[in-house]
């Protein structure tokens, strides 16, 4: 139960800043190498994911790479 409240809040967890960036698109004050090596990351726990066919790790983890991956493209488009 602890394992599934976590995987639901961290990967849902940039929802409100892709909100806030498509409203407004500004991403000033957002890092492009964090969010690089965060998109990275995320991709490569989901490639480890579909590797061990573990779901709860590929579903988190597409859903997390969309999410970061919308930040990442909009940091690139308005910097």
């Amino acid at each position: 139960m602890i394992g599934t409240i976590a995987a639901v809040l961290t990967t849902f967890a940039f929802l409100p800043q892709v909100i806030k960036i498509i409203k407004t698109k500004d991403t000033e004050s957002i890092a492009l190498g964090m969010y690089l090596m965060q998109v990275t990351g995320i991709a490569l726990w989901l490639a480890h994911g579909i590797h061990i066919d573990d779901l709860p790790l590929i579903v988190a983890n597409s859903i997390s790479f969309v999410l970061s991956g919308i930040i990442l493209i909009y940091k690139l488009r308005y910097k």
